[in-house]
């Protein structure tokens, strides 16, 4: 057993450090740079201010991650915090892509070959979007990957509750999808013949520990056990975001589509279909999980929340599953067995379009190598501005002032500062005082600054009486400090 969690570690590491390679370098986004940042201020003693205009969805795993690395948080030699915080996410990060690739390996062997896992594996860790999410921090992935955890359970151990459900319930503490697979599957061991009363509600409680605890947590953070349900509505609103029921059957298929491409999508369906009708037992729970993926997708665009499509991640995953299905799940017939033939050719076309598209997914990546080199160049230039002694963007000289939402976190993470004390020049009011950050040029502005469902595409000038201090390439900072 030891010798196994040895060779699985050094694979992990591994292959972190290829995907590393393949994406040239990681950074931190939005929502989780706030979670370090509230993180820390938890470790202080402060109160986050979960109404920060446009503050992410606090998702409770990831405050606790922020608390957890608050320590790494002090400043560095050259001044700036956090530096040490942001590096262990990036590499918990890649580390989560290693994870992802390996359960959905394991299982596609599981439920086909381990071909079949191989190439399903293949596929979801060369997706620019799967790189991009996992390269930039994003939550989503280890939560696909908690829950394809809690799948793979369940396949090696049938019916086996609460194991999968607090795998699970890791899960529901990033993802509120995960409280309707939860409450799915315990519907499901009473269907399958649970009737020990006492089993059964030891199970509810299980399923419930996710949801209570992020309205708990809700609750003593912003005072609402439901603000992130509003927050997240109130913020989809402000950007314009797409939502409602009525934009679900046309968006959730262009965006599994976007994930895994023409050859993928071709080679999932009809791996899918060969599956169900001749491995049905194989692919019974794969299908389930996709299907109660797109109904908890649903749900959450009816309830005012934002369509997105790293939130349909799990789903093309398992489509990435019945990809390799379709190239390699014959292997699960007889030898004899005449179905393995029309199966053998289906998979030789897909294993051809495949093939025909490693340019265009080459291309993909080497565009996602660039535009994180790029944005990487870019946010250094920022800190190299925070760092420069004395500092010409600090806590001394506030409030800070930024052309948008977009560098708050960041800036506060850095100067160990309140979100609050940045102030984006959309949300309105007069700046009399302080600093102002402005990107140096347009291209600056197009390539970091600027979301394209911001409420204006203009960068606004820096207030009247503020004068230039210091700039470079990227950046110029305005001061008039009282």
């Amino acid at each position: 057993m030891a010798g196994k969690r040895a060779r699985t570690t050094a694979l992990l590491a591994t292959l972190s450090g290829l995907l590393l390679l393949v994406a040239g370098r990681g950074l931190v986004n939005y929502d989780t740079l706030y979670s370090l940042v509230w993180g820390r201020e938890l470790t202080e003693g402060r109160t986050p201010d979960l109404g920060t205009p446009l503050a992410p969805t606090p998702h409770p795993l990831g405050t606790l991650l922020g608390v957890v690395l608050a320590p790494f948080s002090r400043a560095q030699s050259d001044g700036v915090h956090g530096s040490g915080t942001t590096t262990i996410v990036i590499a918990v990060a890649f580390l989560a892509l290693a994870v992802l690739g390996l359960v959905v390996y394991r299982l596609g062997a599981a439920w086909f070959s381990p071909a079949a896992g191989l190439l399903a594996a293949a596929i979801v860790l060369t997706r620019r979007p799967v790189l991009d999410f996992g390269s930039r921090a994003y939550v989503d992935i280890p939560y696909v990957a908690i829950v394809l955890g809690a799948l793979l359970v369940e396949t090696r151990r049938p019916r086996a509750g609460l194991p999968v459900l607090a795998v699970l319930g890791l899960a529901g503490l990033i993802r509120p999808e995960a409280w309707l697979f939860a409450g799915v599957y315990v519907l499901y061991l009473v269907w399958a013949g649970e009737r020990d009363r006492a089993r059964v509600a030891r199970l509810i409680l299980a399923a419930a520990a996710a949801p209570l605890l992020w309205m708990a947590s809700d609750w003593i953070i912003a005072g609402d056990p439901l603000h992130s349900l509003t927050g997240t509505r109130d913020n989809a609103k402000q950007l314009g975001r797409i939502t409602g029921l009525g934009h679900v059957p046309a968006t959730a298929p262009r965006r599994i589509g976007e994930i895994l491409r023409e050859p993928v999508t071709f080679g999932a369906l009809g791996g899918l279909g060969f599956a169900w009708l001749w491995l049905r037992d194989r692919v019974r729970l794969g299908v389930a999980t996709a299907v109660v993926a797109l109904l908890a997708f649903t749900v959450l665009a009816g309830a005012g929340l934002p369509i997105l499509g790293r939130y349909l991640l799990l789903p093309s995953m398992i489509g990435a599953i019945l990809c390799g299905a379709g190239v390699f799940g014959w292997q699960a017939l007889a030898a004899d067995d005449p179905r393995r033939k029309p199966w053998m050719a289906f998979a030789a076309v897909t294993a051809l379009l495949l093939l025909a598209f490693i340019p265009a997914q080459v291309e993909r990546i080497s565009a996602l190598r660039h535009a994180l080199q790029r944005q990487s160049q870019i946010q250094g230039d920022l800190k190299r501005l925070v760092a420069t002694s004395p500092p010409v963007i600090s806590a001394g000289c506030t409030p800070i002032g930024v052309p948008n939402h977009r560098p708050v976190p960041l800036l506060a993470l850095w100067l160990d500062s309140a979100p609050e004390r940045i102030v984006s020049a959309q949300d309105g009011g007069l700046q009399t005082h302080g600093a102002y950050v402005r990107p140096a040029t347009p291209a600056v502005a197009r390539d970091y600054i600027l979301d394209p469902r911001d409420r204006s595409q203009a960068i606004p000038a820096p207030p009247a009486g503020f004068a230039q201090v210091a700039g470079n390439r990227s950046w110029l900072v305005f001061q008039r400090c009282r």
